[in-house]
């Protein structure tokens, strides 16, 4: 369309502006514009160059059929069209997409309809439905307290226990949103659902139960069971009553876990006394651990040893006893020989005492008569010795 034909005449349309009015600053100022090259276009001639664009959009749009002629008018057809275009658009713009780590809240006129899943589904535009997408994955960390110590303020974490004594207390919670489709028993929305309808600022709503639920638990115990032993069970029993409390409240919250960072005495000074205690208590823990170790491994040796001296005291006793029997028995035996021929039983046994006695001693007899001519200081002895390895020496040859 050139700078000139804006008038839709065209036949003698020059020199008018593309809004179709004619140039300003050429009339002197003698037309209905004012003349003034600065004042604003006329009404009726922006209406007219719309006219005439609508007319070139549609050219069979009037009831002549024809091109030229009066103003622009939509038939039937193409108000049609033009309805069932924008139909189209409106509906296309339900349309929407959630990601897996996400639910969507459908709502009609404000008020809960359904809880969708991943994936692509469509609602009844908007104004009749909307859709509100909650992330119900990710997990929220959140330290408590916040703030922790600010100078000349006492510390948020200050809590009192059951036995009237002061322990300063921090502890961190992980929450997320619940991620059932089905609302549980007893409940008309999802949990995503009340998440989003019943709750404004969630943060500040897991704070303060968190910080309620931990001061009652803290309150029933006493200071050396949160400190010591007691941190994991202080812990889920928090756990149990924050999530008891946001079931109450209607919260859809889920809370994963709640992990106790601190517990300890306010001051540096009962700090340091009861770091010490805790290290007193850990050496005798480990004392009488290797003392432990220490019983079960002498005690069974000890056993041990007691066992094998009975043993050998009774193998002892048996032998002895034995010996005894053995011997009386032959002590009978040979009584009754005694009596029977006692000159050769007594001969007999001087005999066999003799040489049981004298058997294994180094001696020379010499018969009665036979000594007359020995020199009494005679070596014998050494000859008999001498005598013994000369036979000795021949049976080796």
């Amino acid at each position: 369309m050139p700078w000139q034909d804006n008038s839709g005449n065209r036949g003698g349309g020059g020199g008018r502006g593309p809004w179709g009015q004619p140039p300003r600053g050429n009339n002197g100022g003698s037309n209905n514009n004012g003349g003034g090259r600065n004042e604003p276009p006329d009404l009726e001639d922006l209406l007219q160059a719309s006219r005439q664009r609508l007319k070139r959009a549609f050219p069979k749009g009037g009831r002549g059929g024809g091109s030229g002629g009066g103003g622009f008018q939509l038939n039937k057809g193409t108000a049609g069209m033009i309805g069932g275009a924008l139909l189209l658009l409106w509906g296309a713009s339900g349309i929407y997409q959630v990601a897996p780590e996400e639910l969507a809240v459908v709502t009609t006129f404000g008020d809960y309809s359904d809880v969708k899943g991943p994936g692509l589904h469509w609602h009844v535009p908007m104004p009749v439905q909307n859709v509100r997408k909650q992330p119900v994955l990710s997990l929220q960390d959140m330290q408590i307290p916040a703030t922790g110590r600010r100078s000349g303020q006492l510390p948020e974490g200050l809590m009192l226990t059951g036995d009237k004594n002061i322990v300063d207390i921090a502890f961190t919670v992980q929450w997320r949103i619940k991620s059932a489709l089905v609302p549980e028993q007893g409940e008309d929305m999802p949990g995503v659902a009340q998440f989003t309808f019943n709750i404004d600022d969630p943060e500040s709503l897991v704070r303060m139960t968190g910080e309620a639920a931990m001061r009652e638990v803290v309150g029933k115990n006493t200071l050396d069971y949160v400190q010591t032993d007691g941190r994991t069970e202080v812990a889920s029993q928090t756990q149990a009553l924050m999530q008891s409390a946001l079931d109450s409240y209607l919260a859809g919250i889920q809370v994963e876990r709640v992990n106790l960072t601190l517990a300890e005495p306010p001051t540096n000074d009962v700090n340091e006394a009861f770091r010490d205690v805790q290290a007193a208590e850990q050496n005798q823990a480990t004392v009488i651990q290797q003392a432990r170790q220490y019983t079960n491994q002498v005690v069974p040796e000890a056993r041990g040893e007691a066992q094998r001296i009975l043993e050998e005291a009774r193998a002892y006793a048996s032998e002895r006893t034995a010996n005894a029997r053995g011997a009386a028995a032959r002590f009978n035996e040979i009584y009754s020989e005694y009596a029977q021929a006692p000159e050769v039983t007594r001969q007999r046994m001087y005999l066999e005492t003799v040489e049981r006695v004298l058997g294994d001693m180094d001696k020379i007899i010499i018969e009665e008569g036979a000594g007359s001519g020995v020199v009494p200081y005679l070596p014998l002895d050494q000859l008999n010795r001498r005598q013994q390895q000369s036979n000795r020496q021949q049976g080796d040859n």
